[in-house]
């Protein structure tokens, strides 16, 4: 397997005009054109017909993470405006959504704009209606890191979790190069229709092109589904500004993946198993690699899956024995699903064991998603991105995708 520690980010990357950047979905999901790439070959469709070019009897992963509005506007006393966006929860919770769940305060982990006029100790307020009664939302800031803050909110509504009150009073985070307000349009196509589990702060935008009338179709042709769960955080969206990869920290992302998910996979190995967009891909993936560390790591201190462990470590198993050997691990622990952390960063030289098609958006230049393309279309990646661009494809999360098969180089 090649180390892409060595990898220069420059290496991946290419013009994006600010005008192919799609600021708004289309009227109909489903409409956006779709390219298709396999063995060299790229053809053009769109999403309404992707059931014509996925065979019979394979499996589309999809991630039904959802979006929530973590966004949160407060106002000084002085006027000024304070945000908020929640990133992920204190370490003290076990994962997403059991901090989702609660109530009445909750600790979080924060990106702050204006950070300046606030000061430690100090108490935000943010008023709020409930039906048609009046509550209080309040953020106190405990501490500040290197890469964000600590913020405590609290409600003084108990019948309210977390999760609610962010619907309640938050906006929906757009990407950055979106570059414009949130409007209320977005609560619903910056959400995938089967979006079901609160925790993302972007959108898995695979996703957003899929429709009834595409799983009617995928239902005809005896197309299976089923889904994972992994919460997409901001740090999707982090540049790479080290010179080299070795120097950049990937992101970690929280994971959910039940038993009977995994026995799925297993079924439709080695050929047939497509991942709706990276989140899905990055999660099998983990996978594997977790069954490969319990058949040689006897003591196994964590499900957490580390950003270069798989390049310092050959995959001598099969995806069959990994798989397996993690059902019979979860047996052991009496386990129904799995809960856990993935820093993967995929690039050129990865080893793909369990996905063998990939529909996702086209990504930003110099990008870890970049370099996820990269490494699963092998070295046409640029060869697609430039024909994308030639015919007028639309980019990054409200623009159009493709369907990738992977690549034999």
């Amino acid at each position: 397997m090649t180390d892409p520690r060595t990898f220069s980010i420059k290496d991946f990357t290419y013009s994006l005009p600010e005008e192919r950047i799609a600021r708004y979905p289309l009227p109909e999901r489903d409409a956006s054109k779709l390219l298709i790439y396999k063995k060299g070959i790229i053809r053009e469709d769109v999403y309404k017909n992707i059931d014509l070019h996925l065979p019979e009897e394979s499996l589309l992963l999809f991630n039904d993470s959802k979006v929530v509005e973590a966004r949160l506007l407060f106002q000084k006393s002085t006027g000024g405006v304070i945000e908020i966006f929640c990133l992920e929860p204190h370490h003290k919770y076990a994962d997403i959504t059991s901090a989702m769940m609660q109530r009445q305060n909750v600790v979080w982990k924060c990106l702050v704009g204006g950070a300046s006029k606030w000061k430690p100790g100090q108490v935000l307020k943010k008023i709020f209606f409930y039906g048609e009664n009046e509550f209080l939302l309040t953020a106190k800031y405990i501490e500040k890191s290197v890469e964000n803050f600590t913020i405590e909110l609290s409600w003084n509504i108990p019948s309210l979790s977390f999760a609610e009150i962010l619907h309640h009073t938050g906006t929906v985070p757009l990407p950055p190069y979106i570059k414009r307000p949130a409007e209320k349009s977005d609560v619903i196509r910056y959400q995938t229709i089967y979006a079901r589990n609160d925790g993302s702060v972007a959108a898995p935008t695979a996703g957003l092109h899929f429709t009834n009338t595409v799983f009617q179709k995928l239902d005809e042709k005896k197309i299976h589904r089923d889904w994972v769960t992994l919460h997409v955080g901001a740090g999707t969206f982090k540049p790479v500004k080290s010179e080299l990869m070795n120097d950049h920290t990937m992101h970690a992302e929280f994971y959910y993946v039940t038993r009977s998910v995994i026995e799925n996979i297993l079924n439709h190995l080695p050929e047939k198993i497509i991942a709706v967009g990276t989140t899905s891909l990055r999660t099998m993936e983990s996978l594997y690699w977790l069954g490969k560390k319990i058949i040689t790591d006897k003591k196994l201190r964590t499900l957490d899956i580390s950003q270069w462990e798989v390049y310092d470590s050959l995959p001598s198993v099969s995806a069959t024995e990994a798989l397996t050997s993690l059902l019979g691990w979860m047996d052991k622990n009496h386990l129904e699903s799995l809960s856990a952390k993935t820093q993967l960063l995929i690039a050129p030289g990865f080893e793909f064991k369990i996905a063998n098609g990939l529909i996702t958006n086209f990504h930003q230049p110099q990008s870890t998603l970049l370099l996820l393309v990269a490494a699963f279309a092998g070295n046409n990646w640029q060869k697609i991105y430039d024909y994308a661009l030639l015919k007028d494809f639309r980019f990054l999360s409200y623009g159009d995708g493709c369907l990738l098969w992977k690549s034999q180089d």
